[in-house]
């Protein structure tokens, strides 16, 4: 029988790294001058870059039509640092190798990334094309539930088919709200115990552990 697997994109195939947080916020300081942002993602309203570029253009009384060029000026900035190798997109030990065991499965992200910088990190390790035909991010959506909830609705598949993979307890709301198969994934065993705290019933702290909760739930 069909069945998909959408997986979060930091945290669960990419470990976000220092520097590429520092991409989205050097977008502000090049353009507006812009310095001193939080780098805390639960301190915005939305944990969702488009959100996120939205709220801080208008704490510091920039108009709302910038935001187009913010995030504009991020993935030049993304784009040409992992051109150049001064920025490098890290993968999730086992990730692709995960994303290869699954290849008779429908594949797709989720992510709060705007959709166009997660692509850019994920062509960087090869982990693109597996999720290319269900991906979906930041733009046009808001918390982390619609996002999943865009990719459920696109796979066409009933929902007792379907499993999402996160890591953080929106991603614990997004997938148990939507009604679906979550699987609370993390190499930190104090989060994992978090993600289970919040209701997530089935976890892993590797990937070839995602592998056999996958195979076990999809049978």
């Amino acid at each position: 029988m069909d069945s998909a697997v959408i997986f979060d994109v930091d945290g669960v195939l990419l470990d976000l790294t220092a520097p590429e947080e520092d991409a989205l916020f050097l977008a502000f300081e090049r353009l507006h001058g812009i310095t001193g942002l939080s780098r805390d993602w639960d301190s915005y309203r939305v944990r969702n870059d488009e959100h996120i570029i939205a709220e801080i253009l208008e704490r510091h009384g920039v108009p709302a039509d910038e935001r187009g060029a913010i995030a504009a000026e991020y993935l030049t900035i993304l784009s040409g640092g992992l051109n150049a190798q001064t920025l490098k997109a890290v993968e999730i030990p086992g990730a692709r190798d995960l994303l290869a065991a699954l290849a008779g499965m429908r594949l797709g992200i989720a992510t709060a990334n705007l959709l166009s910088a997660a692509k850019l990190r994920l062509q960087a390790c090869g982990m693109w094309e597996p999720v290319a035909a269900l991906a979906f991010g930041a733009e046009s959506s808001g918390h982390k539930r619609e996002t999943v909830a865009q990719a459920i609705a696109a796979t066409g598949l009933p929902k007792n088919r379907i499993i999402y993979v996160g890591d953080n307890l929106n991603d614990v709301d997004a997938g148990l709200s939507n009604g679906v198969h979550f699987i609370g994934f993390s190499q930190y065993a104090a989060r994992r115990d978090r993600l289970a705290t919040a209701g997530a019933r089935h976890l892993a702290g590797d990937h070839v552990t995602t592998l056999e909760l996958i195979r076990r739930i999809l049978g």
